[in-house]
């Protein structure tokens, strides 16, 4: 029998507190195994996005997940050329693990938009999708389109209780280019590597975004 593996998928740019506590409450709440966090490469939905290099925003996530044992990196998105597409990541992993079973972690916006992503029915049919409800006034929202998606695709869609963090990774990049402070936000690690390097102090003109 195979592992209970969670897949926490973003462009991480940069990863916080809130992606960490995400992967942490599912863990938990699902008695996953292994949480694999997989930064994108090159995603085509969001392309006016700029993003840092991928190399460095999976360098943070290493440093930001290098005390959990249960949490794990993944490069196969960083590695792929072309558009990263989820439904080519999941049918990468189910081909290299077979026997496992696979928990797609996403926030609840990401489940509102999975149908305009690209091939959803395969997403949808093989693997167990677990959206955060963070209590902001969405869950019936939520539920409806969980019930929406599992009646038209048959899929297993799992909705996690999470508590709402207000921290997001764009108003990290905007104190960062300010030369403001990041601290507690997310790791320390993560936050001396940024200010070592003067991260996000200027225009990047890297990777895209998507999903």
């Amino acid at each position: 029998m195979g592992k209970k593996t969670g897949i926490m998928g973003g462009t991480f740019n940069p990863v916080h507190y809130g992606h960490l506590l995400l992967a942490e409450a599912a863990r938990e709440y699902f008695r996953l195994d292994t949480v694999i966090f997989m930064p994108s490469g090159n995603p085509y939905m969001k392309k006016d996005i700029s993003v840092l290099d991928g190399n460095i925003r999976a360098h943070m996530l290493r440093l930001a997940i290098k005390d959990n044992h249960r949490f794990s990196l993944s490069r196969m998105e960083i590695d792929r050329s072309g558009p990263t597409y989820t439904w080519e990541t999941l049918a990468g992993l189910k081909k290299e693990n077979p026997e496992d079973e696979f928990y797609f972690l996403m926030g609840a916006d990401s489940l509102l938009m999975l149908e305009n992503w690209k091939n959803p029915e395969y997403i949808l049919q093989n693997c167990i999708i677990v959206a955060a409800v963070r209590g902001t006034g969405t869950e019936d929202r939520i539920k409806n389109i969980a019930q929406h998606l599992s009646g038209k695709y048959q899929a297993d869609i799992r909705l996690l209780p999470s508590r709402y963090i207000d921290i997001s990774s764009s108003e990290i990049r905007s104190r960062a280019k300010d030369g403001k402070s990041v601290r507690y936000m997310l790791p320390a690690q993560v936050a001396k590597y940024i200010e070592e390097k003067k991260l996000y102090r200027q225009v990047t003109t890297g990777e895209k975004h998507g999903n």
